[in-house]
C-alpha cells in the first residue's frame, strides 16, 4: 500500500507507524556500527514516502507542511538519523515545486524519478572554508563553462543522504566571476565521489559525509538557479528540523515513563512514578512537550495558510520555533535521563542515544545567536514603528 493511495493525513500516519517499527531496534545497531539504514529508505520508497510532497501540479499528492512535519515527527521516534536525513529531500522537493525555482521541464523530470523509484535529492553547500551557508560564505567550489557544458570541482562537507542520494544539488561559484549557482548533478557522474568521513557520535545513521567533485561535467541546463548568498527566502520547509527532535524528545519521555511507572525499588511502596520529584520532572517533560508542539504546529498552520506576502514576514516566527523547540528537546531528554538514572547511559539504553542525536539540533539551521539577532531587530523594528 502506497501512502499516496491513502486519503487523509490519520491514515497516512497510521500506515507509517506500522511500516517504521522496525526502525527503533535498527537504529541502535547502526548507531554501534556507525552503519547507513539502507533497509529503512528502501522501506520508506516501498510506501511512496519520498512522493508526498511532489506538488499536485507534477502529478504528487503536495501535502501540507503541517502534514509533513507530523509525518517527520512521527518518524523520528522511530529513528532521528532516517528523519532527518529524508526531512531535507521532502523539505527541499515540495520547496522547489511550490516556487518553481527550476525550469519546469527540469522539475518535471526530477519528480517523475521521484514518484516512480523513490529517487532521493539533497543540498550540498557547506564546505570546510566558508562554514554553514547560513552565513552567507562564497563557496569555493568552482564551475567553468568549457564548450556546452560546466566542469565542477571542488568539496561539500555535512552531505546527509550521501550513501544513497540520486540527485546532489550543489552551490558552485562561476568561474572568474562574482556569481554563484546551483547545478543539479546526479550521483552517476563521472568524478563525483562519496568521502566517508563521517564519524560524528549524534545522527550516527545520517551518512552525512564529504561529496568530492572532480572535473565532473554537466549540462548547460543543470545550472537550476543562481544565488545571492546569505540571503535566502522565509523557508518553511525547515520546520521538518525542529518536528524531528520534537519526535525524539517524545520518544524520550515515553521511555522514562515507562520506566518510571514499572520500576519499583524494595525501598518504596508502587513505583517511582508516585514519588514527587519523579512526578516533577514528569510534568516538566509534559510542559515543554505541548509547549513544543503547540508553537511548533500552530506555526505551520500560519505558514499553510497565509499568501506568499505574509510568508516572506515569517522567517523570526520560523527561526524562534527551531530555537525553542530544539532546545526544549534538548531538555525533555536531560529530564529523561535524570528519571532513568545512571542506567540511562548504558550502552544498550537508548536514552543515550537520544541525548546525542537531540544535540546535533543545536547545530542545524538557522542558528541561535543568528535567530535572536533577528528577534532583537524585528522588536525594535516593531517599537520604532509604534512610537511614529
Amino acid at each position: 500500500m502506497k501512502l499516496t493511495d491513502l486519503n487523509t493525513t490519520k491514515a497516512r500516519i497510521k500506515a507509517l507507524e506500522k511500516k517504521i517499527k522496525p526502525f527503533t531496534e535498527r537504529a541502535q545497531q547502526h548507531d554501534e556500527d556507525g552503519s547507513f539504514p539502507f533497509e529503512n529508505f528502501n522501506d520508506l520508497k516501498d510506501i511512496g514516502y519520498p512522493a508526498l510532497t511532489v506538488p499536485k501540479e507534477y502529478g504528487g499528492l503536495g501535502i501540507s507542511l503541517s502534514e509533513m512535519i507530523r509525518l517527520q515527527e512521527t518518524l523520528a521516534k522511530a529513528d532521528g538519523s532516517t528523519a532527518l536525513s529524508i526531512g531535507w529531500h521532502m523539505g527541499i522537493t515540495k520547496f522547489l515545486g511550490e516556487h518553481h525555482t527550476w525550469k519546469k521541464e527540469k522539475y518535471q523530470a526530477f519528480a517523475k524519478d521521484v514518484m516512480e523509484t523513490g529517487a532521493l535529492l539533497n543540498n550540498a553547500a557547506t564546505e570546510p572554508a566558508t562554514g554553514s551557508p547560513t552565513r552567507g560564505g562564497k563557496p569555493e567550489t568552482v564551475a567553468k563553462k568549457v564548450g556546452e557544458k560546466w566542469v565542477i570541482n571542488g568539496r561539500k562537507t555535512f552531505t546527509t543522504l550521501a550513501p544513497i542520494l540520486d540527485y546532489f544539488v550543489v552551490s558552485a561559484s562561476i568561474n572568474e566571476s562574482d556569481k554563484v549557482a546551483n547545478f543539479l548533478i546526479k550521483r552517476n557522474r563521472d568524478g563525483v565521489k562519496i568521502d566517508e568521513t563521517w564519524d560524528s557520535i549524534a545522527m550516527r545513521g545520517s551518512g552525512s559525509h564529504d561529496l568530492v567533485l572532480t572535473a565532473v561535467k554537466v549540462e548547460d541546463d543543470d545550472l537550476v538557479q543562481y544565488l545571492t548568498p546569505g540571503n535566502k527566502p522565509a523557508a518553511g520547509w525547515l520546520l521538518h528540523i525542529p518536528a524531528c527532535y520534537l519526535g525524539i524528545a517524545r520518544a524520550a519521555q515515553e521511555y522514562a515513563i515507562e520506566f518510571a511507572t514499572s520500576y519499583s525499588p524494595n525501598s518504596i511502596e508502587g513505583t517511582i512514578s508516585d514519588l514527587p520529584n519523579v512526578k516533577q520532572k514528569i510534568g516538566e517533560m509534559e510542559l515543554k512537550a505541548m509547549q513544543s508542539q503547540h508553537f511548533l504546529y500552530s506555526v505551520a498552520k500560519k505558514w499553510d495558510e497565509s499568501s506568499n506576502e505574509i510568508r516572506q514576514t515569517m522567517k523570526p516566527e520560523l527561526g524562534a520555533v527551531k530555537l525553542s523547540v530544539v532546545n526544549q528537546a534538548v531538555e525533555i531528554v536531560d529530564l529523561a535521563m535524570r528519571i532513568a538514572g545512571a542506567r540511562s547511559l548504558s550502552k544498550q539504553n537508548p536514552l543515550q542515544r537520544y541525548y546525542r542525536d537531540v544535540r546535533a539540533g543545536l547545530h542545524n539551521p538557522p542558528m541561535d545567536d543568528m535567530t535572536i539577532v533577528q528577534l532583537a531587530t524585528t522588536s525594535i523594528a516593531r517599537q520604532k514603528n509604534s512610537d511614529r
